[in-house]
């Protein structure tokens, strides 16, 4: 066996002595709990030599019980050369993983102990012979690895297929006769290709080193260098005019499944691995890239849409979608045939990083144009707004004759606002401002409300944003317009020019027309509801409340496995929290149950609250049953939620169609959906088993509960 590298603060040893002095400990441990000094999920990192430790079998396997008896998580993963090494396209998954793990042994109060491997092949014996308790390496799901270790639930998927150039037809195994696939050493699906081989002769294989990343895999594809690879393509479809003569090979190979491996002797560390991976995966928002313009995004037929979560931009009020951005966004998208997609970075100044990156398509934040934000790389349209900057105290402040009145004086915002360039010219013209930066996560009102409470001196506020705080309010004011007026403009990458006409043609057409006028007014000007909106807000802000029947929810959902806030998510979409809810075809109660159902699992009352949020999340749970542990979590409760709405059997006939589509049968996005749609068409529908299908339902049921829960998931965040 090769080494297990790092440093630790202690060394470890094996002999009674110091067995006696760690019993000696843990016993003490048991009553100790956890002290002010203990420090959850500390890392510590090991160095440990394998060929000098004792042989396979003998160290002992350590389930969930006796890690927490000794407070501590034995993870093995490869040394950092050893990663780079194997997976240099992998760095950003290895690290989501390194996070996850994190997170797992601070929810259960452990410390991690990191052990890196030199050599990929000692992971699994590693871990069998009791050196490890978790394999978290970016380790593929292969027969005969199962055959070894138990693996968790998906935590990643690697989406390698068959790369060719533009008018090369390869429809089947068979059409790689004669032909050279180059795929990389340890891929997975070099044991594929192989297979292929032994199937079909006269193929033949290509190993490359690991080092080789994957755009230069492509480029080899591209400039003849290789006849076809095996390489993710991720990186081809976020940058598709980087290898315009490139294509994919849809149909002939599955995606390969990422996931954490578990010495079959530790069942209990197993389940407690699946349970928290099944929440925490399903929280994972879709990190996509995609730099294409107006075109491109119509091919994809969804708009990603970058923005805030707050009163002015967007938010979740009753279980609705709302804001004045979201507003005007939506009916943009409904204008081109396209899904709006709310995409929320974690700061106020990722959102440029993130558009330039191909997170999303535009932005669309109440954001002031500055020539700063132009070098940034951001092309913004013409504006759609026009606000003042004003300066903001408490209301026993004095009114300010000038700017010579903040002299001494300190205010807090953002760095990466538009209000901080404004206060730094100030300074320059000799005014003596105690600038001060806010978190960059923090909201506008968030800060306002800091003012008010004195924890903040000053701040500075879009008119806008100040006069919906001051409908509610009244311990703030304004004391001065510092610069003004100023405009709001969407903002695109530079070289996206189809957008950038198609939003500014929008605004030709309904800038300060009806439409806009009315939107403009619910949000800044209508008292009434923005109290109302105020209310919620502040509810959920104590509460954390995002439904009436949270308690409910949260007891069912524990039981069964499930995060809440997506029970929460579909409850909405059944039945707009109404327990006296109907449909046309019968189904009744807050998860909408139909009798026939209800009588399945002993229940009459589907009107109770209780017993339908018990009954819907049963059924939900005997549905997920149904479909493959082997899908990704997220893709695996999104075929879960279909078939809750439109039947186990229209979801296993729409995957089967979309194989034959060539489309991948084991997501549900742009794939099996697809297939959904299909269904409701006589050509499709005559053909499959279960008949008609009212497709387009079943897909706006999914993807609204996704985009539910994912803002479900930013409010409780934000509060």
């Amino acid at each position: 066996m090769g080494k297990l590298r790092a440093s630790k603060t202690r060394s470890r040893h094996y002999g009674i002595a110091t067995l006696a002095i760690v019993l000696g400990f843990a016993l003490a441990a048991v009553t100790w709990d956890l002290s002010p000094s203990y420090d959850p999920a500390r890392s510590v990192d090991t160095t440990y030599d394998l060929s000098k430790q004792p042989s396979v079998g003998t160290a002992p396997i350590a389930d969930l019980k006796q890690i927490r008896w000794r407070r501590e998580l034995r993870v093995l993963l490869p040394s950092v050369r050893t990663a780079l090494s194997y997976a240099p396209d992998a760095a950003s998954s290895h690290e989501y993983e390194i996070e996850l793990v994190k997170r797992f042994a601070e929810k259960h109060y452990l410390e991690l102990e990191w052990i890196h491997v030199d050599r990929w092949d000692d992971l699994i014996p590693g871990l069998l012979a009791g050196k490890g308790d978790l394999i978290a390496a970016n380790i593929t799901i292969t027969e005969s690895r199962k055959n070894k270790v138990s693996f968790t639930v998906p935590i990643d998927t690697v989406r390698e297929k068959l790369v060719v150039r533009i008018g090369d037809e390869i429809k089947s195994p068979a059409d790689l006769i004669g032909r050279q696939v180059v795929v990389r050493e340890r891929s997975s699906f070099s044991d594929l290709i192989k297979e292929f081989r032994r199937q079909h002769t006269g193929i033949e294989l290509r190993l490359l080193p690991e080092h080789i990343p994957a755009n230069a895999i492509l480029s080899g594809v591209s400039s003849g260098e290789y006849d076809i690879a095996a390489v993710d393509i991720s990186l081809l479809e976020g940058q598709p005019d980087r290898w315009p003569d490139l294509k994919v090979v849809d149909g002939l190979i599955r995606d390969s499944i990422i996931a954490w491996g578990v010495n079959p002797e530790a069942p209990e560390l197993l389940e407690a691995l699946n349970s928290f991976l099944g929440r925490e995966q399903l929280k994972k928002q879709s990190q996509l890239v995609y730099k294409d313009d107006l075109s491109g995004i119509k091919n994809r037929q969804v708009l990603r849409v970058l923005t805030r979560n707050n009163a002015a931009t967007y938010f979740v009020w009753r279980g609705q979608f709302l804001g004045f951005e979201y507003e005007l966004m939506k009916r943009f998208a409904d204008s081109h045939g396209l899904h709006l997609e709310m995409v929320v970075p974690n700061r106020w100044g990722d959102l440029i990083p993130t558009l330039k990156a191909g997170g999303g398509d535009l932005i669309a934040a109440s954001m002031t144009v500055t020539e700063e934000r132009k070098k940034q790389g951001g092309a913004f349209t013409a504006p759609y707004n026009l606000v003042t900057e004003e300066l903001v105290g408490r209301s026993d402040e004095s009114a300010f004759k000038g700017v010579k009145d903040l002299n001494g004086r300190t205010v807090v915002v953002r760095r990466s606002s538009s209000y901080w360039t404004t206060l730094q010219k100030l300074r320059d013209q000799g005014i003596d401002i105690r600038l001060e930066e806010a978190p960059d996560s923090m909201e506008t009102e968030e800060i306002i409300s800091r003012v008010a409470a004195g924890e903040y001196d000053l701040t500075v506020s879009d008119s806008h944003i100040l006069s919906v705080e001051l409908i509610w309010r009244s311990d703030i004011k304004p004391v001065l317009t510092l610069n003004g007026p100023v405009s709001h403009g969407w903002a695109v990458r530079e070289n996206d020019q189809q957008l950038l006409s198609a939003l500014n043609a929008f605004l030709d057409k309904e800038y300060k027309g009806r439409c806009y006028n009315l939107v403009y007014d619910k949000y800044f000007q209508n008292s009434n509801r923005i109290l109302d909106h105020v209310a919620s807000h502040q509810e959920h802000s104590e509460k954390g409340n995002i439904s009436p029947y949270d308690a409910q929810v949260q007891k069912y959902a524990e039981e069964y496995g499930f995060d809440w806030a997506l029970i929460v998510a579909q409850m909405y979409q059944e039945s707009r929290f109404d327990p006296q809810a109907e449909s046309w075809a019968g189904a009744q109660g807050l998860m909408q149950i139909l009798p026939t159902t209800g009588e399945l699992f002993g229940v009459q009352d589907l009107h109770g609250v209780d017993t339908s949020i018990q009954t819907g999340v049963r059924y939900l749970a005997w549905l997920h049953e149904r479909f493959e542990p082997e899908l990704t979590v997220q893709d695996r409760m999104w075929f879960t939620l279909a078939a809750y709405n439109a039947g186990l059997g229209h979801v296993r006939d729409a995957r089967i169609l979309a194989r034959k589509m060539g489309w991948n049968p084991d997501r549900w996005f742009n794939n099996v959906d697809r297939a959904m749609l299909l269904l409701s068409r006589r050509s499709f529908y005559q053909l499959a088993t279960h008949g008609y299908a009212r497709g387009k339902e079943t897909v706006d049921y999914v993807r609204q509960i996704r985009d539910r829960y994912n803002a479900y998931i930013r409010l409780a965040h934000a509060g």
